[in-house]
């Protein structure tokens, strides 16, 4: 545990902005590893809920590129939260340098249950979730509950390394808890006719017929491995997977790939928070 000590002098680095701007862009030590994003409020009548990270951290000898993207409902507080904490809560698991996977469990789990400890301060809402962690440009590790998604190209193929965790999808779950999947017409499923997920962090007054357990999929980063997406559903709503990455492979400047999806989210008129974020591998 000796790294800890050169970690969290750069805690800060972990926390991807709140700032006025909306868009931004990096690279890794090397540089031949590029990511870009790209935030844009939706036409709904209350503040951005969507936050994210995108940085590349050193810890000692390992170099981490840290990606995500939190999407909340009921409020900002918890992916506000999320953004601040899960990370390094990932990080501070003593076994994640020789088990990524259980280390990941366990943190989305344990951020989960602080999340609704505070939930007096951080009020009823929750979020999606989303998380990308890249070790030494090497090994991907992704990481979901919700509807918020992430998407890699090899080959140009896309190949989405998420779970969409929808309230159909995972209805026998709920209902084995004791709730229940609305089916209105003209609506979407929903959770005890409220929430669009089966999965979330927070939302204190559903917890017990939702779960916060992440989908996990790791892959190695090879010749082939040409870009990742991350998007919350203000883009999947409106676009495919093939779509995105198409978009995202042809505009070399990941930013201005970000930047291009968001706003061809916008004009095929998606009305929820539109957040993405680009990694580029190579080229």
């Amino acid at each position: 545990m000796d790294w800890l000590c050169c970690f969290f002098p750069s805690y800060s680095q972990l926390v991807g902005g709140r700032s006025s701007s909306t868009s931004g862009k990096g690279k890794n030590h090397e540089g031949l590893i590029k990511y870009g994003f790209s935030l844009v409020k939706g036409k709904a009548n209350h503040p951005m809920e969507d936050y994210h990270v995108a940085k590349f951290v050193q810890i000692q000898e390992h170099e981490l590129g840290l990606f995500a993207i939190y999407d909340g409902h009921l409020g900002d507080s918890v992916p506000a939260y999320l953004q601040k904490h899960l990370f390094s809560n990932i990080l501070k698991e003593e076994e994640f340098w020789v088990d990524p996977n259980r280390s990941i469990s366990k943190a989305y789990e344990r951020t989960d249950q602080a999340i609704l400890s505070n939930s007096s301060d951080l009020g009823r809402g929750g979020s999606t979730a989303v998380t990308a962690i890249l070790i030494n440009s090497k090994r991907l590790w992704v990481a979901n509950v919700g509807d918020s998604r992430a998407v890699v190209s090899r080959g140009g193929q896309a190949r989405q390394m998420t779970t969409d965790h929808e309230p159909n999808t995972e209805r026998g779950s709920i209902e084995n808890k004791g709730g229940f999947v609305s089916n209105m017409p003209g609506d979407v499923p929903r959770v005890n006719g409220q929430l669009a997920v089966s999965r979330a962090f927070g939302d204190k007054s559903l917890k017990s017929h939702l779960r916060s357990d992440p989908d996990i999929q790791e892959i190695d980063i090879d010749n082939n491995t040409e870009v990742l997406v991350l998007a919350s559903d203000g883009l999947w709503k409106v676009m495919s997977n093939q779509e995105a990455v198409d978009i995202a492979r042809r505009i070399k400047d990941p930013m201005k790939a970000a930047k291009q999806l968001t706003t061809e989210a916008l004009k095929r008129e998606s009305k929820d928070d539109i957040s993405c974020v680009v990694v580029r591998f190579r080229g």
